[in-house]
């Protein structure tokens, strides 16, 4: 189920669904901060695309998980200039085409006000699929960072997942005194939005 979001117009072309689901990668733990996390802003940015040549359209995506299934269907997504049922998680500037300056799409995860039912939450980055297949190898100075206030929990490009048309970036778990932990999770898949939505969180 897809949050309460704004349609991007009736001039923007249709979301493609996905081809070929499969992951590949790894995700990478790092130290977590003492206190609990409260509040994040992901960004992402990347140069556009190469005068005539299709737009390179990415995605911030965010996907909260109950505790009764922390690796199962994520409860709700979060993209596409939407947010959260409950406000807490929003798409903040969404860009469809890179260009611009400084980061092109931001979305922020308020932690701290999410329900007690959610103990997983799992962001990632898509490739919007047009005519040909894009991967991140294909896409110039893309980058990802994940900040708390002025600290950045995690900054870095898509080297890793060159080949991958989606992966995901962070992973916050909700630990046994309930406050949240960051994991750096990069794990690339070929897969489509549609597709990636479903995998991210498995």
């Amino acid at each position: 189920m897809v949050a309460n979001g704004k349609s991007r117009g009736p001039s923007a072309p249709p979301r493609r669904r996905f081809r070929t689901p499969g992951g590949r990668g790894k995700g990478s733990p790092v130290s977590t901060l003492n206190k609990g996390i409260e509040k994040v802003e992901v960004a992402l940015k990347w140069d556009p695309s190469p005068l005539g040549a299709p737009d390179h359209d990415l995605d911030i995506v965010a996907a909260p998980y109950p505790a009764d299934a922390p690796h199962g269907d994520p409860a709700y997504l979060v993209h596409f200039d939407s947010r959260s049922p409950d406000g807490t998680i929003s798409l903040n500037r969404d860009s469809r085409t890179g260009q611009g300056f400084g980061w092109d799409e931001i979305m922020t995860l308020e932690l701290d006000r999410l329900s007690e039912t959610y103990v997983r939450v799992v962001v990632g980055v898509a490739i919007q699929q047009g005519e040909d297949r894009i991967t991140f190898g294909d896409v110039a100075n893309a980058a990802v960072r994940i900040r708390e206030g002025y600290t950045d929990l995690a900054s870095h490009g898509f080297a890793e997942v060159a080949e991958s048309t989606a992966t995901t970036v962070a992973e916050f778990i909700r630990d046994e005194t309930g406050n949240w932990r960051f994991n750096s999770a990069l794990r690339g898949y070929d897969a489509e939005p549609a597709d990636f939505a479903r995998l991210m969180g498995h």
